[in-house]
């Protein structure tokens, strides 16, 4: 499984998000969006929650 935490660029912000200074991050997994944060911390808290959940379910099925 490929879970990855990215700050989102400018030109996928809203014009107001960006006079704002709103700065967010995306968790994707298998190149799906799954997640949007305004906290790093809180997206690399839930990709780690991801990757576990993600371990249980390979150690059940295996």
């Amino acid at each position: 499984m490929t879970v990855k935490v990215t700050e989102r660029d400018d030109s996928h912000k809203s014009h107001e998000g960006i006079a704002a200074g709103i700065r967010i991050w995306d968790v994707h997994q298998q190149d799906m969006l799954v997640g949007m944060f305004h906290s790093e911390n809180d997206a690399h808290s839930y990709k780690a929650e991801l990757e576990t959940l993600e371990q249980k379910r390979e150690a059940s099925a295996g």
